[in-house]
């Protein structure tokens, strides 16, 4: 990932990260989902979100009180 941005938080589930990057949008915050999964063996890997690193601190207050 480019300077700039920062690991928010990490799921094992596409449709997880892609509700975490939703909620994070409807915040005004600028999320992206890096696919880190295996491309051979889908059980290994993780769906990683980014923010800028600005929205750093607010992303992950947000995403703690959301249950995953």
């Amino acid at each position: 990932m480019e300077k700039g941005w920062t690991l928010v938080y990490t799921l094992n589930l596409r449709y997880r990260a892609e509700m975490a990057k939703q909620i994070l949008e409807e915040e005004g915050i600028t999320a992206v989902i890096i696919n880190k999964r295996d491309s051979s063996y889908q059980a290994f890997g993780a769906f990683e979100i980014y923010t800028q690193d600005t929205d750093a601190e607010k992303a992950t207050a947000i995403l703690k009180e959301v249950s995953f």
